[in-house]
């Protein structure tokens, strides 16, 4: 999304695009407060910048065509255009060699003196594009092992070393919610995802810190933060023995900082979700009872070809234990079909959990190859027609499914956080995530203010979306 802050005055000025996750989001706003300590005006329209900054996504083929898009409209303003992000950490000299439109193409390492080589840029300067290579070499491989490493590594999200208690971050909107990093990089090996060899190891922020942004997000407007990582079940795994409950003992903390009203965490992988952390997650007052879970299929035959740990029944088991603990949670996932080697067994396994998870929302994928994974290199994929076929085929009960689980909600109440106070006001309850998850609907709601809870009666559903009714305000949120 385009910036729309200004925090610095001067004859240069800089616009911020970015695509992909709430991730890039957060890495975004990063960059936008280096290059306004380093006295670039950040300018809402890039027809009136002198650089137009795209920090790209580099996950799926799709996301790289929206990125490349992006690129070339940005060229179309007349003012230089800088690639950022994880596709031009990906391709790098590739990248720049099939787009000259982009006057540079920068990876991670560069962002540490991003104001300088846009100097560079405005001047005329050719800068050498980056040099991809894989980044989980740049750390060691015990966790452990990696804190005093990272100084000398560009890690993304993890800028404030070096800034002493200052938050070296800009916001680039005004919404109430913000994603809040709390690590980056992976180190799992799915067979089927190139993230971690251009993202990195996993490195995680530490606790001090993190509960320093959020109260500046606090200070800045924001009312619920999004805990967002590659795997933020492995928040800790880094910091030793007294890491391994570090999620839960941080989850309680972000919810007591003074005017944050909801935390939510999001990208659990399922084989680590422990029971502790889905008591936190589910019953303390401030946290979201809403559970963003990494399943991706759950027939054991995939998973394991995956690299992927679990099965239709441990699945199962962990969603009606988060259900124990709250009735009402809202469990998501993502789910990737046509896996080479799936057969019709598999699938119908995946039906028999999509059917018993009763989940609020499902995105479904195809497989596709992605560069360098270990499955481009599966000899027994499925047709393309077969795909698409199975594509349709569990995107149809997914509907079904997810249409019953609103349905189930009639009746129920939800505090909502109104995120538009237009002629038709909407908002999201607890289960519903920025985004990705539906919303919420508000009648009867004249008057409702942005950043504003209210307590709501749920009256009708509208696929996954919930129409609602305030009954009274909710000034304590989740709480």
């Amino acid at each position: 999304m385009p910036s729309s802050t200004t925090e610095s005055s001067g004859s240069r000025r800089v616009s911020l695009l970015t695509l992909g996750c709430a991730r890039n989001e957060v890495d975004s706003e990063e960059l936008a407060g280096r290059l306004a300590a380093g006295g670039w005006e950040l300018a809402a329209d890039p027809d009136e910048s002198d650089v137009v900054v795209v920090n790209t996504c580099g996950f799926v083929e799709s996301a790289k065509k929206d990125s490349v898009d992006m690129l070339l409209a940005a060229s179309d303003t007349g003012a230089k255009v800088v690639a950022v992000g994880c596709m031009a950490e990906r391709y790098g000299k590739e990248l720049a060699s099939s787009l000259p439109e982009a006057d540079a193409v920068l990876g991670f390492d560069h962002y540490a003196d991003l104001s300088d080589r846009l100097d560079d840029v405005v001047a005329g300067k050719a800068i050498e594009s980056h040099t991809p290579g894989d980044r989980r070499k740049l750390l060691p491989i015990s966790p452990v092992q990696r804190g005093a490493a990272t100084a000398g590594v560009e890690v993304p999200g993890h800028a404030q070393h070096g800034w002493g208690p200052r938050v070296l971050r800009t916001r680039l909107d005004d919404s109430p919610v913000a994603a809040l990093k709390i690590a980056s990089g992976c180190d799992r090996r799915c067979s089927f995802c190139a993230i971690p060899s251009f993202r990195g190891s996993f490195v995680s922020r530490q606790p001090d810190e993190i509960v320093s942004e959020a109260m500046w997000l606090a200070e800045h407007g924001v009312k619920e933060v999004f805990l967002v990582s590659e795997n933020s079940t492995s928040y800790g795994k880094d910091f030793g023995r007294d890491g391994a409950r570090a999620l839960e003992q941080l989850i309680p903390r972000l919810a007591a900082v003074e005017g944050i009203e909801r935390v939510r965490v999001s990208y659990l992988q399922p084989a680590e979700t422990r029971p502790g952390l889905v008591e936190v997650i589910a019953t303390t007052p401030g946290v979201a009872d809403y559970f963003d879970l990494s399943f991706q299929h759950s027939s054991e035959t995939v998973l394991r070809r995956m690299r992927r740990f679990g099965s239709t029944d441990s699945f199962l088991a962990l969603t009606e234990q988060i259900r124990q603990f709250s009735p009402e949670a809202g469990i998501r996932t993502n789910v990737i079909v046509g896996f080479p080697g799936e057969t019709e067994h598999d699938l119908a396994e995946l039906e028999r959990f999509l059917i018993g998870a009763r989940m609020d929302a499902v995105g479904v994928f195809g497989y596709s190859d992605e560069d360098g994974t270990e499955a481009e290199t599966f000899e027994d994929k499925l047709d393309e027609d077969v795909v698409n076929q199975r594509v349709s085929r569990i995107s149809s009960l997914v509907e079904e499914l997810t249409t019953q689980r609103a349905e189930d909600r009639i009746g129920t109440f939800v505090n909502v956080l109104v995120e538009d106070d237009g002629d038709e006001p909407t908002g999201r309850a607890a289960h519903q995530a920025p985004e990705v998850d539906g919303e919420c609907i508000l009648v009867d709601a004249d008057g409702c203010k942005i950043g504003e809870f209210l307590r709501c009666e749920v009256i009708d559903s509208a696929g996954v979306d919930l129409i609602v009714r305030p009954v009274e305000p909710s000034l304590d949120a989740d709480r």
